[in-house]
């Protein structure tokens, strides 16, 4: 799951994007730091109030998925969930 997860957060786009999640339009924003050794993940629900926050982090015991505030669930039900907005 974790290597999974390495590449689903690799392949969102540095900066903002738009995607839908569960019928809903976030924006999406991923910023990479450390040289790529950490990784800030914020979407926030553009019609409403929800919203997914979590740090990512390659470290030398593996990749850690550390959620902001919330369920980690929630955050690896979105990762697996959204679908990319061609611009």
């Amino acid at each position: 799951m974790k290597k999974d997860l390495r590449d689903i957060i690799h392949q969102i786009p540095k900066g903002y994007s738009e995607v839908l999640f569960e019928g809903r339009k976030y924006s999406l924003t991923k910023k990479d730091f450390n040289k790529g050794q950490s990784t800030k993940v914020f979407a926030e629900d553009l019609g409403g109030n929800d919203f997914i926050s979590f740090n990512f982090y390659l470290t030398q015991s593996g990749p850690q998925l550390k959620p902001c505030e919330m369920p980690e669930k929630k955050v690896l039900d979105f990762l697996m969930g959204f679908e990319k907005i061609e611009q």
